[in-house]
Protein backbone atom coordinates (compact mmCIF):
# COMPACT_ATOMS: atom_id res chain seq x y z
CA UNK A 1 0.00 0.00 0.00
CA UNK A 2 0.85 3.42 -0.65
CA UNK A 3 2.67 5.31 2.45
CA UNK A 4 0.26 8.48 2.55
CA UNK A 5 -2.93 8.59 4.02
CA UNK A 6 -4.94 7.17 1.12
CA UNK A 7 -4.57 3.55 -0.07
CA UNK A 8 -2.36 2.09 -1.98
CA UNK A 9 1.10 1.29 -3.15
CA UNK A 10 3.87 2.05 -5.24
CA UNK A 11 3.24 5.65 -6.54
CA UNK A 12 3.28 4.29 -4.71
CA UNK A 13 -1.66 4.18 -2.12
CA UNK A 14 -3.34 1.06 -0.17
CA UNK A 15 -1.64 0.77 -1.10
CA UNK A 16 -0.92 2.51 -0.61
CA UNK A 17 1.50 6.46 -2.55
CA UNK A 18 1.05 5.06 0.55
CA UNK A 19 -1.56 4.53 2.45
CA UNK A 20 -4.02 5.09 5.74
CA UNK A 21 -6.97 2.73 6.53
CA UNK A 22 -7.35 0.72 9.80
CA UNK A 23 -7.58 -3.48 11.24
CA UNK A 24 -8.11 -5.74 14.49
CA UNK A 25 -11.72 -5.07 15.27
CA UNK A 26 -14.15 -4.24 17.78
CA UNK A 27 -17.75 -2.80 17.84
CA UNK A 28 -16.85 0.28 19.60
CA UNK A 29 -15.02 1.19 22.66
CA UNK A 30 -17.79 -0.82 24.51
CA UNK A 31 -18.65 -3.24 22.33
CA UNK A 32 -22.45 -2.06 22.13
CA UNK A 33 -23.34 -5.52 20.27
CA UNK A 34 -23.71 -4.19 16.82
CA UNK A 35 -26.89 -2.60 17.61
CA UNK A 36 -27.84 1.00 16.25
CA UNK A 37 -28.56 3.62 19.28
CA UNK A 38 -32.56 2.45 19.45
CA UNK A 39 -34.73 0.08 19.87
CA UNK A 40 -34.56 -3.11 17.38
CA UNK A 41 -31.01 -4.58 16.62
CA UNK A 42 -31.99 -6.86 13.24
CA UNK A 43 -31.23 -5.75 10.06
CA UNK A 44 -34.12 -5.51 7.59
CA UNK A 45 -33.45 -4.19 3.87
CA UNK A 46 -34.57 -0.82 2.55
CA UNK A 47 -33.62 2.81 3.00
CA UNK A 48 -30.92 4.63 1.99
CA UNK A 49 -27.69 4.63 3.30
CA UNK A 50 -25.81 7.70 3.04
CA UNK A 51 -21.51 7.69 3.07
CA UNK A 52 -20.10 11.01 4.59
CA UNK A 53 -16.50 11.04 2.87
CA UNK A 54 -13.77 14.10 2.47
CA UNK A 55 -11.81 12.01 0.02
CA UNK A 56 -14.23 12.12 -3.55
CA UNK A 57 -14.53 8.44 -5.07
CA UNK A 58 -12.46 8.99 -7.88
CA UNK A 59 -11.77 7.19 -10.69
CA UNK A 60 -14.83 4.41 -10.51
CA UNK A 61 -13.11 2.26 -12.72
CA UNK A 62 -12.02 -1.34 -11.50
CA UNK A 63 -8.57 -0.94 -13.62
CA UNK A 64 -7.60 2.37 -11.79
CA UNK A 65 -8.69 1.50 -8.09
CA UNK A 66 -5.73 0.31 -6.12
CA UNK A 67 -7.57 -2.20 -3.95
CA UNK A 68 -10.62 -4.02 -3.72
CA UNK A 69 -11.23 -1.93 -0.49
CA UNK A 70 -10.98 1.41 -2.17
CA UNK A 71 -12.99 2.22 0.85
CA UNK A 72 -15.66 -0.16 0.42
CA UNK A 73 -17.49 1.49 -1.81
CA UNK A 74 -16.93 -0.23 -5.11
CA UNK A 75 -17.02 -3.74 -3.86
CA UNK A 76 -20.16 -2.78 -3.92
CA UNK A 77 -20.34 -2.93 -7.73
CA UNK A 78 -17.28 -4.51 -8.41
CA UNK A 79 -17.41 -8.32 -7.42
CA UNK A 80 -14.01 -10.06 -7.98
CA UNK A 81 -12.64 -14.28 -8.33
CA UNK A 82 -12.03 -13.83 -4.34
CA UNK A 83 -12.69 -11.30 -1.72
CA UNK A 84 -12.50 -10.65 2.16
CA UNK A 85 -13.97 -12.70 4.80
CA UNK A 86 -16.77 -9.97 6.00
CA UNK A 87 -16.77 -11.17 9.38
CA UNK A 88 -15.81 -9.04 12.17
CA UNK A 89 -12.18 -9.11 13.58
CA UNK A 90 -9.48 -12.12 12.98
CA UNK A 91 -11.96 -13.81 10.89
CA UNK A 92 -12.63 -10.87 8.25
CA UNK A 93 -8.57 -11.50 7.16
CA UNK A 94 -9.52 -14.66 5.29
CA UNK A 95 -10.04 -15.02 1.73
CA UNK A 96 -12.96 -16.04 0.29
CA UNK A 97 -14.58 -16.94 -3.05
CA UNK A 98 -16.46 -14.03 -5.05
CA UNK A 99 -17.38 -14.90 -8.76
CA UNK A 100 -15.44 -17.89 -8.09
CA UNK A 101 -16.11 -21.82 -7.04
CA UNK A 102 -13.24 -21.42 -4.50
CA UNK A 103 -10.34 -19.39 -3.93
CA UNK A 104 -8.51 -21.56 -6.54
CA UNK A 105 -6.66 -24.38 -7.09
CA UNK A 106 -2.80 -24.52 -7.72
CA UNK A 107 -0.54 -26.58 -9.39
CA UNK A 108 2.50 -28.40 -7.51
CA UNK A 109 4.59 -25.44 -7.36
CA UNK A 110 2.17 -22.12 -7.14
CA UNK A 111 2.54 -21.25 -11.05
CA UNK A 112 -0.78 -21.92 -12.31
CA UNK A 113 -3.71 -20.95 -10.75
CA UNK A 114 -7.64 -22.14 -12.27
CA UNK A 115 -10.77 -21.32 -11.23
CA UNK A 116 -14.42 -21.82 -12.26
CA UNK A 117 -17.09 -19.31 -12.04
CA UNK A 118 -20.42 -20.22 -10.09
CA UNK A 119 -23.04 -20.47 -12.09
CA UNK A 120 -25.46 -18.09 -12.91
CA UNK A 121 -23.87 -15.22 -12.53
CA UNK A 122 -25.28 -11.95 -14.24
CA UNK A 123 -24.71 -8.24 -14.91
CA UNK A 124 -27.34 -5.53 -14.30
CA UNK A 125 -28.34 -5.79 -17.66
CA UNK A 126 -28.97 -9.48 -17.12
CA UNK A 127 -26.66 -10.74 -19.49
CA UNK A 128 -23.95 -13.63 -18.11
CA UNK A 129 -20.53 -13.22 -16.91
CA UNK A 130 -17.97 -14.81 -18.72
CA UNK A 131 -14.25 -15.71 -17.87
CA UNK A 132 -13.31 -13.74 -21.31
CA UNK A 133 -14.77 -10.49 -19.27
CA UNK A 134 -12.27 -11.38 -16.52
CA UNK A 135 -9.85 -11.74 -18.71
CA UNK A 136 -10.48 -8.90 -20.59
CA UNK A 137 -11.07 -6.77 -17.49
CA UNK A 138 -7.41 -7.73 -16.18
CA UNK A 139 -5.80 -6.95 -20.03
CA UNK A 140 -7.33 -3.63 -19.91
CA UNK A 141 -5.63 -2.38 -16.52
CA UNK A 142 -2.58 -2.53 -18.40
CA UNK A 143 -3.38 0.10 -20.49
CA UNK A 144 -1.59 3.32 -19.57
CA UNK A 145 -4.69 5.38 -19.91
CA UNK A 146 -6.01 3.49 -17.22
CA UNK A 147 -3.30 3.30 -14.57
CA UNK A 148 -3.48 3.64 -11.25
CA UNK A 149 -4.17 0.11 -10.27
CA UNK A 150 -2.33 -2.21 -8.05
CA UNK A 151 1.12 -3.25 -9.87
CA UNK A 152 1.42 -7.47 -9.14
CA UNK A 153 -0.35 -8.38 -12.12
CA UNK A 154 2.25 -6.82 -14.43
CA UNK A 155 5.16 -8.49 -11.84
CA UNK A 156 3.37 -11.96 -11.71
CA UNK A 157 1.80 -13.41 -15.12
CA UNK A 158 3.97 -14.71 -17.77
CA UNK A 159 5.09 -12.23 -20.10
CA UNK A 160 3.15 -9.46 -19.04
CA UNK A 161 6.08 -6.98 -18.22
CA UNK A 162 5.71 -4.79 -21.34
CA UNK A 163 1.85 -5.43 -22.38
CA UNK A 164 0.42 -2.10 -22.79
CA UNK A 165 -3.47 -3.42 -23.12
CA UNK A 166 -6.09 -4.52 -25.64
CA UNK A 167 -6.34 -1.18 -26.62
CA UNK A 168 -3.14 -1.33 -28.58
CA UNK A 169 -2.28 -4.89 -28.44
CA UNK A 170 -5.29 -7.02 -29.67
CA UNK A 171 -3.49 -10.51 -29.28
CA UNK A 172 -4.18 -10.28 -25.06
CA UNK A 173 -2.19 -11.64 -22.24
CA UNK A 174 -1.00 -15.37 -23.37
CA UNK A 175 -1.09 -15.42 -19.69
CA UNK A 176 -4.60 -16.03 -18.76
CA UNK A 177 -6.24 -19.00 -20.71
CA UNK A 178 -10.10 -19.25 -20.74
CA UNK A 179 -10.89 -22.42 -22.08
CA UNK A 180 -14.51 -22.30 -21.39
CA UNK A 181 -17.37 -19.46 -20.48
CA UNK A 182 -16.73 -20.67 -16.85
CA UNK A 183 -12.69 -21.88 -16.66
CA UNK A 184 -9.65 -19.11 -16.71
CA UNK A 185 -5.71 -19.92 -15.61
CA UNK A 186 -3.27 -18.04 -14.73
CA UNK A 187 0.66 -18.86 -15.72
CA UNK A 188 2.80 -16.98 -13.30
CA UNK A 189 6.59 -16.64 -14.30
CA UNK A 190 7.16 -17.75 -10.52
CA UNK A 191 5.56 -19.51 -7.14
CA UNK A 192 2.91 -16.86 -5.77
CA UNK A 193 1.21 -18.74 -3.19
CA UNK A 194 -0.87 -15.49 -2.23
CA UNK A 195 -2.51 -15.73 -5.67
CA UNK A 196 -5.87 -16.02 -3.89
CA UNK A 197 -5.07 -12.66 -2.22
CA UNK A 198 -4.05 -10.83 -5.43
CA UNK A 199 -7.52 -12.38 -6.80
CA UNK A 200 -9.58 -9.99 -4.85
CA UNK A 201 -7.75 -6.62 -6.29
CA UNK A 202 -10.48 -4.84 -8.60
CA UNK A 203 -8.56 -5.33 -12.03
CA UNK A 204 -10.20 -9.22 -11.43
CA UNK A 205 -14.08 -7.59 -12.12
CA UNK A 206 -15.39 -8.63 -15.15
CA UNK A 207 -16.05 -6.19 -17.76
CA UNK A 208 -17.77 -6.87 -21.33
CA UNK A 209 -15.48 -6.30 -24.02
CA UNK A 210 -18.95 -4.47 -25.39
CA UNK A 211 -19.32 -2.09 -22.93
CA UNK A 212 -16.06 -0.71 -22.46
CA UNK A 213 -15.82 2.78 -23.03
CA UNK A 214 -12.14 3.55 -22.46
CA UNK A 215 -11.62 6.74 -19.79
CA UNK A 216 -15.31 6.84 -19.58
CA UNK A 217 -16.07 3.56 -18.57
CA UNK A 218 -15.83 4.94 -15.07
CA UNK A 219 -19.28 7.15 -15.62
CA UNK A 220 -21.34 4.09 -16.01
CA UNK A 221 -19.10 0.68 -15.28
CA UNK A 222 -20.86 -2.49 -15.14
CA UNK A 223 -22.23 -4.08 -12.08
CA UNK A 224 -21.18 -7.35 -11.17
CA UNK A 225 -22.37 -6.48 -7.63
CA UNK A 226 -25.56 -5.53 -5.55
CA UNK A 227 -25.66 -1.86 -6.69
CA UNK A 228 -25.55 -0.57 -10.03
CA UNK A 229 -24.13 3.62 -10.42
CA UNK A 230 -26.88 5.64 -11.59
CA UNK A 231 -25.19 8.91 -11.22
CA UNK A 232 -21.63 10.14 -11.06
CA UNK A 233 -21.41 13.67 -10.05
CA UNK A 234 -18.12 15.90 -10.26
CA UNK A 235 -15.73 12.90 -10.58
CA UNK A 236 -16.92 10.89 -7.68
CA UNK A 237 -17.89 14.10 -5.78
CA UNK A 238 -21.49 12.36 -5.41
CA UNK A 239 -21.90 8.93 -6.00
CA UNK A 240 -25.32 7.02 -6.20
CA UNK A 241 -26.09 3.31 -6.29
CA UNK A 242 -29.02 1.39 -6.52
CA UNK A 243 -30.12 -2.16 -6.10
CA UNK A 244 -28.77 -4.32 -9.37
CA UNK A 245 -31.73 -7.00 -9.86
CA UNK A 246 -29.55 -9.60 -11.21
CA UNK A 247 -27.05 -9.67 -8.44
CA UNK A 248 -26.95 -13.66 -7.27
CA UNK A 249 -24.80 -16.18 -5.82
CA UNK A 250 -23.05 -13.74 -3.49
CA UNK A 251 -22.28 -15.01 -0.07
CA UNK A 252 -20.17 -11.96 1.56
CA UNK A 253 -22.71 -8.90 0.66
CA UNK A 254 -25.68 -8.74 2.64
CA UNK A 255 -26.74 -5.32 0.62
CA UNK A 256 -29.26 -4.62 3.19
CA UNK A 257 -30.47 -0.78 1.76
CA UNK A 258 -32.07 0.12 -1.15
CA UNK A 259 -29.87 2.57 -2.06
CA UNK A 260 -26.10 3.96 -1.08
CA UNK A 261 -25.71 7.87 -1.66
CA UNK A 262 -22.42 8.57 -1.38
CA UNK A 263 -21.44 12.40 -0.62
CA UNK A 264 -17.94 13.27 -0.91
CA UNK A 265 -15.58 16.52 -0.51
CA UNK A 266 -16.62 16.87 2.58
CA UNK A 267 -14.49 18.40 5.71
CA UNK A 268 -13.51 15.94 8.32
CA UNK A 269 -14.91 18.37 11.28
CA UNK A 270 -18.43 18.93 8.98
CA UNK A 271 -18.59 14.48 8.54
CA UNK A 272 -17.88 14.29 12.48
CA UNK A 273 -20.23 16.56 13.45
CA UNK A 274 -23.13 15.45 11.04
CA UNK A 275 -22.62 12.42 12.16
CA UNK A 276 -22.69 13.01 16.18
CA UNK A 277 -25.92 15.07 15.39
CA UNK A 278 -27.44 12.19 13.25
CA UNK A 279 -30.37 14.35 12.30
CA UNK A 280 -32.17 13.51 9.37
CA UNK A 281 -30.54 11.34 6.59
CA UNK A 282 -27.48 11.49 8.73
CA UNK A 283 -29.44 8.71 11.09
CA UNK A 284 -28.60 6.75 8.07
CA UNK A 285 -24.83 7.68 7.61
CA UNK A 286 -21.56 6.14 8.09
CA UNK A 287 -18.04 7.41 7.22
CA UNK A 288 -15.44 5.20 5.18
CA UNK A 289 -12.38 7.60 5.62
CA UNK A 290 -12.41 10.01 8.21
CA UNK A 291 -11.64 9.16 11.52
CA UNK A 292 -12.20 11.19 15.17
CA UNK A 293 -9.37 13.53 16.15
CA UNK A 294 -8.34 13.62 19.85
CA UNK A 295 -10.39 16.28 20.76
CA UNK A 296 -13.57 15.22 18.96
CA UNK A 297 -12.87 11.34 20.90
CA UNK A 298 -12.59 13.00 24.26
CA UNK A 299 -16.06 14.69 23.73
CA UNK A 300 -17.50 11.48 22.23
CA UNK A 301 -16.21 9.52 25.25
CA UNK A 302 -18.23 11.26 27.90
CA UNK A 303 -21.34 10.96 26.11
CA UNK A 304 -22.38 7.20 26.96
CA UNK A 305 -25.20 7.45 23.45
CA UNK A 306 -22.31 8.75 21.06
CA UNK A 307 -19.55 6.08 22.67
CA UNK A 308 -22.37 3.31 21.64
CA UNK A 309 -21.72 4.68 17.78
CA UNK A 310 -17.97 4.58 17.48
CA UNK A 311 -16.38 1.94 14.89
CA UNK A 312 -12.64 0.58 16.57
CA UNK A 313 -10.42 -1.03 14.00
CA UNK A 314 -7.09 -1.72 13.04
CA UNK A 315 -5.89 -1.77 9.40
CA UNK A 316 -1.93 -3.62 8.77
CA UNK A 317 -0.16 -0.78 9.31
CA UNK A 318 3.02 0.47 10.87
CA UNK A 319 4.71 4.03 11.01
CA UNK A 320 8.51 4.58 11.38
CA UNK A 321 11.94 5.74 11.21
CA UNK A 322 13.74 4.72 7.94
CA UNK A 323 17.28 4.83 7.77
CA UNK A 324 19.47 5.67 4.78
CA UNK A 325 22.26 3.50 5.74
CA UNK A 326 24.25 5.00 2.45
CA UNK A 327 23.74 8.34 4.41
CA UNK A 328 26.40 9.07 7.51
CA UNK A 329 26.38 8.99 10.49
CA UNK A 330 23.59 5.93 9.55
CA UNK A 331 25.55 4.09 7.49
CA UNK A 332 26.90 2.74 11.37
CA UNK A 333 24.50 0.07 12.77
CA UNK A 334 25.45 0.84 15.76
CA UNK A 335 24.28 4.65 15.34
CA UNK A 336 20.94 3.13 14.32
CA UNK A 337 20.91 1.13 17.28
CA UNK A 338 21.57 4.07 19.59
CA UNK A 339 18.39 5.93 17.95
CA UNK A 340 16.46 2.61 18.31
CA UNK A 341 17.44 2.76 22.67
CA UNK A 342 16.95 6.33 22.72
CA UNK A 343 13.19 6.66 21.39
CA UNK A 344 10.26 7.05 23.46
CA UNK A 345 7.21 5.48 22.46
CA UNK A 346 4.88 7.38 24.67
CA UNK A 347 5.49 10.96 23.70
CA UNK A 348 5.41 9.73 20.29
CA UNK A 349 2.26 7.68 21.25
CA UNK A 350 0.88 10.97 22.52
CA UNK A 351 2.03 13.34 19.59
CA UNK A 352 0.13 10.92 17.32
CA UNK A 353 -3.60 11.63 19.50
CA UNK A 354 -3.13 9.07 22.38
CA UNK A 355 -3.62 5.50 23.61
CA UNK A 356 -6.59 5.44 21.77
CA UNK A 357 -5.85 6.22 18.43
CA UNK A 358 -2.63 4.69 18.39
CA UNK A 359 -0.78 1.31 20.01
CA UNK A 360 2.81 1.45 20.29
CA UNK A 361 4.74 -1.37 17.98
CA UNK A 362 8.70 -2.41 18.15
CA UNK A 363 7.95 -5.39 14.91
CA UNK A 364 7.44 -3.52 11.45
CA UNK A 365 4.91 -6.19 11.01
CA UNK A 366 1.22 -5.27 12.59
CA UNK A 367 -0.02 -7.18 15.51
CA UNK A 368 -2.30 -9.40 14.09
CA UNK A 369 -2.25 -12.98 13.66
CA UNK A 370 -2.78 -12.92 9.31
CA UNK A 371 0.90 -11.25 9.27
CA UNK A 372 2.60 -13.47 10.80
CA UNK A 373 3.40 -11.10 14.32
CA UNK A 374 5.88 -12.65 16.26
CA UNK A 375 6.71 -10.35 19.63
CA UNK A 376 10.19 -9.31 19.38
CA UNK A 377 11.81 -6.20 20.48
CA UNK A 378 15.82 -6.40 19.40
CA UNK A 379 16.56 -2.62 21.38
CA UNK A 380 14.42 -2.21 23.94
CA UNK A 381 14.12 1.27 25.12
CA UNK A 382 11.26 0.68 27.58
CA UNK A 383 7.86 3.34 27.64
CA UNK A 384 10.38 6.42 27.64
CA UNK A 385 13.64 5.48 25.62
CA UNK A 386 17.05 4.58 26.99
CA UNK A 387 19.47 7.40 26.77
CA UNK A 388 21.80 5.82 28.75
CA UNK A 389 21.97 2.82 26.28
CA UNK A 390 22.20 5.13 23.17
CA UNK A 391 24.85 7.01 24.73
CA UNK A 392 27.04 4.33 25.31
CA UNK A 393 26.48 3.09 21.64
CA UNK A 394 27.28 6.24 20.45
CA UNK A 395 30.37 6.44 22.40
CA UNK A 396 31.21 2.92 20.43
CA UNK A 397 30.55 4.38 17.54
CA UNK A 398 33.26 7.01 17.88
CA UNK A 399 30.53 9.83 19.26
CA UNK A 400 31.00 10.30 22.84
CA UNK A 401 30.08 13.73 22.80
CA UNK A 402 26.69 13.06 21.09
CA UNK A 403 26.29 14.23 17.29
CA UNK A 404 23.66 16.56 15.17
CA UNK A 405 21.53 14.81 12.48
CA UNK A 406 18.46 15.99 10.07
CA UNK A 407 14.92 14.11 10.42
CA UNK A 408 12.95 14.67 7.49
CA UNK A 409 9.12 14.34 7.93
CA UNK A 410 5.83 16.02 5.86
CA UNK A 411 3.94 18.51 6.90
CA UNK A 412 1.13 17.81 6.40
CA UNK A 413 -1.85 16.90 8.71
CA UNK A 414 -2.38 13.77 6.02
CA UNK A 415 0.81 11.95 7.52
CA UNK A 416 -0.58 10.89 11.09
CA UNK A 417 0.41 14.15 12.44
CA UNK A 418 4.00 14.29 11.69
CA UNK A 419 5.55 17.29 12.94
CA UNK A 420 4.29 16.32 16.06
CA UNK A 421 5.50 12.86 16.02
CA UNK A 422 9.00 14.55 14.19
CA UNK A 423 8.87 17.20 17.85
CA UNK A 424 8.17 14.29 20.03
CA UNK A 425 11.43 12.73 19.13
CA UNK A 426 13.64 15.53 18.58
CA UNK A 427 12.82 15.95 22.17
CA UNK A 428 13.73 12.09 23.41
CA UNK A 429 16.92 11.86 21.58
CA UNK A 430 18.25 14.93 22.72
CA UNK A 431 18.37 13.37 25.96
CA UNK A 432 20.57 10.85 24.14
CA UNK A 433 22.80 13.44 23.25
CA UNK A 434 21.22 13.64 19.37
CA UNK A 435 20.50 16.72 18.34
CA UNK A 436 18.05 16.56 15.88
CA UNK A 437 17.27 19.17 13.26
CA UNK A 438 13.80 19.12 11.48
CA UNK A 439 13.32 19.36 8.07
CA UNK A 440 9.75 19.45 7.57
CA UNK A 441 8.47 19.66 3.81
CA UNK A 442 5.22 19.69 1.98
CA UNK A 443 3.49 16.70 0.74
CA UNK A 444 4.69 16.47 -2.66
CA UNK A 445 8.26 17.21 -2.19
CA UNK A 446 8.56 15.16 0.98
CA UNK A 447 6.94 12.02 -1.22
CA UNK A 448 9.32 12.87 -4.13
CA UNK A 449 12.15 13.22 -1.93
CA UNK A 450 11.94 10.13 0.13
CA UNK A 451 11.05 7.72 -2.81
CA UNK A 452 14.05 8.76 -4.94
CA UNK A 453 17.29 6.70 -4.12
CA UNK A 454 19.02 9.76 -5.59
CA UNK A 455 17.60 12.32 -2.86
CA UNK A 456 16.64 10.37 -0.38
CA UNK A 457 17.44 11.65 3.20
CA UNK A 458 19.26 9.59 5.65
CA UNK A 459 16.73 9.82 8.57
CA UNK A 460 13.27 10.40 7.95
CA UNK A 461 9.40 9.09 9.21
CA UNK A 462 7.75 6.91 6.84
CA UNK A 463 4.84 4.35 7.25
CA UNK A 464 3.57 1.73 5.03
CA UNK A 465 0.34 -0.58 5.24
CA UNK A 466 -0.61 -3.77 3.55
CA UNK A 467 -2.80 -4.34 0.39
CA UNK A 468 -3.56 -7.78 1.91
CA UNK A 469 -3.33 -8.89 5.15
CA UNK A 470 -0.22 -10.92 5.03
CA UNK A 471 3.23 -10.40 5.65
CA UNK A 472 4.09 -10.62 2.11
CA UNK A 473 3.27 -7.40 0.90
CA UNK A 474 4.33 -6.03 3.99
CA UNK A 475 8.08 -7.12 4.04
CA UNK A 476 8.57 -7.49 0.40
CA UNK A 477 8.21 -3.96 -0.91
CA UNK A 478 10.36 -2.65 1.83
CA UNK A 479 13.15 -5.37 2.20
CA UNK A 480 13.21 -7.34 -0.64
CA UNK A 481 16.69 -6.47 -2.83
CA UNK A 482 15.04 -6.52 -6.49
CA UNK A 483 12.45 -4.43 -5.67
CA UNK A 484 14.86 -1.60 -5.29
CA UNK A 485 13.94 0.87 -7.59
CA UNK A 486 16.57 3.55 -9.09
CA UNK A 487 14.93 4.79 -11.55
CA UNK A 488 11.43 5.47 -10.08
CA UNK A 489 9.75 5.61 -6.37
CA UNK A 490 11.48 3.36 -4.61
CA UNK A 491 10.53 2.03 -1.31
CA UNK A 492 13.10 -0.35 -0.09
CA UNK A 493 14.25 2.65 2.12
CA UNK A 494 16.70 0.95 3.45
CA UNK A 495 18.23 -0.73 0.25
CA UNK A 496 18.18 -4.04 1.54
CA UNK A 497 19.51 -6.17 -0.93
CA UNK A 498 20.60 -9.50 1.32
CA UNK A 499 20.83 -12.67 0.03
CA UNK A 500 19.40 -14.85 2.45
CA UNK A 501 16.15 -12.60 2.94
CA UNK A 502 15.27 -12.44 -1.02
CA UNK A 503 16.14 -16.40 -0.80
CA UNK A 504 13.39 -16.79 1.95
CA UNK A 505 10.92 -14.16 0.74
CA UNK A 506 11.33 -16.45 -2.67
CA UNK A 507 10.79 -19.34 -0.25
CA UNK A 508 7.25 -18.54 1.60
CA UNK A 509 6.18 -17.24 -1.77
CA UNK A 510 5.89 -20.71 -2.77
CA UNK A 511 3.68 -21.55 0.16
CA UNK A 512 -0.02 -22.02 -0.60
CA UNK A 513 -0.46 -23.18 3.66
CA UNK A 514 -1.12 -19.28 4.91
CA UNK A 515 -0.68 -19.92 8.06
CA UNK A 516 2.52 -21.71 8.09
CA UNK A 517 3.74 -18.90 5.22
CA UNK A 518 2.46 -16.72 8.16
CA UNK A 519 4.82 -18.30 10.87
CA UNK A 520 8.24 -17.89 8.62
CA UNK A 521 7.43 -13.58 7.47
CA UNK A 522 6.77 -13.65 11.33
CA UNK A 523 10.83 -15.26 12.12
CA UNK A 524 11.75 -13.30 8.88
CA UNK A 525 10.66 -9.65 10.40
CA UNK A 526 12.81 -10.34 13.38
CA UNK A 527 15.64 -11.57 11.16
CA UNK A 528 15.25 -8.04 9.81
CA UNK A 529 14.80 -6.18 12.28
CA UNK A 530 18.21 -7.13 13.51
CA UNK A 531 20.03 -4.61 10.82
CA UNK A 532 18.30 -2.01 12.56
CA UNK A 533 16.85 -0.37 9.36
CA UNK A 534 13.99 1.11 10.78
CA UNK A 535 12.60 1.53 13.74
CA UNK A 536 8.57 0.77 14.37
CA UNK A 537 6.78 3.29 16.72
CA UNK A 538 3.19 2.67 16.46
CA UNK A 539 0.13 1.17 14.66
CA UNK A 540 -2.45 3.36 14.52
CA UNK A 541 -6.80 2.73 15.77
CA UNK A 542 -8.93 3.92 13.87
CA UNK A 543 -12.61 5.56 15.47
CA UNK A 544 -15.21 6.17 13.14
CA UNK A 545 -19.13 7.51 14.18
CA UNK A 546 -21.92 5.96 12.56
CA UNK A 547 -25.11 7.42 12.48
CA UNK A 548 -28.04 6.61 15.09
CA UNK A 549 -30.23 4.05 12.55
CA UNK A 550 -27.45 2.36 11.27
CA UNK A 551 -27.20 -1.75 12.29
CA UNK A 552 -25.14 -4.34 11.91
CA UNK A 553 -21.82 -2.85 12.36
CA UNK A 554 -18.98 -5.31 10.91
CA UNK A 555 -15.37 -4.33 11.21
CA UNK A 556 -12.47 -6.92 9.51
CA UNK A 557 -8.51 -6.93 10.19
CA UNK A 558 -8.73 -6.91 6.25
CA UNK A 559 -9.91 -3.23 6.24
CA UNK A 560 -10.05 -1.89 9.96
CA UNK A 561 -13.23 -0.02 8.56
CA UNK A 562 -17.17 -0.41 8.82
CA UNK A 563 -18.16 -2.94 6.06
CA UNK A 564 -20.99 -0.96 4.35
CA UNK A 565 -21.96 -4.53 2.25
CA UNK A 566 -22.81 -5.47 6.11
CA UNK A 567 -24.96 -2.58 7.62
CA UNK A 568 -28.77 -1.81 7.55
CA UNK A 569 -30.67 1.15 8.49
CA UNK A 570 -33.99 -0.22 9.03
Amino acid sequence: MRQSSVIARRVAAASVGLVVAAGAAACGPEDNDAKGAGGDSTPHKGGTLTVLNAEAQTDFDPARLYTSGGGNVPSLVFRTLTTRNRENGAEGAKVVPDLATDTGRPNKDATVWTYTLKKGLKYEDGTPITSADIKYGIERSFAPELSGGAPYLRDWLSGAADYQGPYKDKKGLSAIATPDARTIVFHLNKPEGEFPFLATQTQFTPVPKSKDTGTKYEQHPVSSGPYRVVKNQNDGERVLLERNPHWSGDDERKAYPDKVDVRSGLDSSVINQRLAASQGADKAAVTTDTNLGPAELARVSGDKSLAARVGTGHFGYTNYIAFNPKVKPFDDPKVRQAISYAVDRSSVINAAGGSALAEPATTFLPDQKSFGYTPHDLFPAGKSGNAAKAKELLKEAGHPNGLTVTLTHSNSKDFETSPEIATALQDALKKAGITVRLQGLEDNDYRDKIHSIKTEPGFFLAHWGADWPSGGPFLAPIFDGRQIVKDGANFNTGLLDDKSVNTEIDAINKLTDLNAAAARWGALDKKIAGQALVVPLFHPVYKRLYGSDVKNIVISDWTGVLDISQVAVK
